[in-house]
């Protein structure tokens, strides 16, 4: 028998970030929430954290979160929606307000306005983010657990290799502050500091920033700190998915510590004579990719969640997928993908 995920938490309990990952629809928003509330249950105080602009964990939790900040759904467990488009914003103002302080300009000349904003709204900049708060909140260790649901890139192990992209948003900065260059010798010489001064000002203000960056991303690689999980569906492209993000996984060196296999539909249900050709074609399908799944993956997988009469909306429901998967792990016939 595989390790299933109460074992995993139990035996690791060094751990204290999970990440989610999959593509949308498979279920990595239900079982973010899941594992949040099993462990607020086990006297954890949780944060679950999005930065999905379809504000993902305000429609599962079925409370609007977007952008309000951390906010307390039950003991123990808080969620938080980050508004990854206001936090840009906000950069932006704070990197013109840096620029206009270091080098005395009264407004910021315009090429260099536009610059920012261009720069700005580049995809990469979403991406950092949510780097960046992610970071932030790990740093503050207001939490003994933090759960990231994280928007569909690339399974989420783009997260790893994020440093990459914000290095791109780094040079961004320096690429700014080049430009503002011109502007320096004459503000140097008004406010009395000569040019390599403001300089050195702002790349240590960068490079700060960097190893911060850096820091956590060398943290998120620590399978002893951080717990990748991914979810699929008995389907041949979700397969297909988990096995090229199980080779990325690979390539970064890191350790995937499970994967969920969602969307089940019980075999038992094969023994009613009612039952319609479609759910029965269905089923069987299911059961042939099964076997599939359990031979690909069978030491990575923690838990099979079977279909629910209803979407796992509410508290409610999201208890009922916690006892599921954490407390009654495997269905009837598939431990062994028979």
């Amino acid at each position: 028998m595989p390790q299933s995920l109460k074992e995993f938490f139990e035996t690791h309990p060094e751990v204290n970030v999970a990440i989610f990952a999959g593509k949308g629809g498979l279920g990595k928003t239900t079982f973010s929430a899941a594992t949040a509330h099993w462990l607020a249950k086990k006297g954890k105080k949780v944060l679950c954290f999005s930065t999905d602009p379809q504000a993902s964990l305000s429609d599962i939790f079925e409370k609007d979160l977007f952008g309000k900040g951390e906010q307390e759904l039950a003991n123990n467990l808080y969620v938080i929606e980050i508004d990854a488009d206001r936090k840009i914003s906000a950069y932006q103002e704070e990197i013109k307000q840096k620029i206009l302080d270091m080098y005395t300009l009264d407004e910021l000349p315009p090429e260099i306005d536009e610059y920012i904003k261009s720069a700005a709204a580049e995809p990469a900049m979403h991406e950092s983010a949510t780097f960046d708060a992610m970071a932030d909140l790990v740093a503050n260790a207001d939490y003994d657990f933090y759960i990231f649901d994280m928007p569909p890139f690339g399974h989420g192990v783009r997260m790893i290799s994020m440093a990459q992209i914000l290095d791109a948003w780094i040079e961004k900065i320096e690429e700014t502050r080049k430009k503002a260059y011109e502007y320096n010798a004459v503000a140097a010489t008004l406010r009395g500091s000569t040019t390599e001064e403001s300089q050195d000002a702002m790349i240590n203000e960068i490079t700060e920033i960097g190893k911060k960056l850096d820091l956590f991303t060398k943290f998120l690689s620590d399978p002893k700190k951080t717990a990748f999980f991914m979810v699929l569906i008995p389907e041949r492209m979700a397969i297909l998915d988990t096995k090229r993000a199980l080779e990325m996984f690979g390539k970064l060196n890191l350790k995937l510590s499970g994967i969920i296999v969602n969307q089940v539909y019980p075999v038992e249900l094969l023994q009613r004579e009612e039952l319609s050709d479609f759910l029965r074609n269905r089923i069987t399908g299911q059961q042939e990719y099964l076997k599939d799944i359990w031979n690909d993956f069978r030491d990575h997988i923690r838990a099979i969640c079977p279909m629910f009469d209803r979407e796992p909306k509410g508290l409610e429901m999201i208890a009922k997928v916690a006892d599921r998967v954490f407390e009654k792990p495997w269905l009837e016939g598939e431990t062994s993908g028979e």
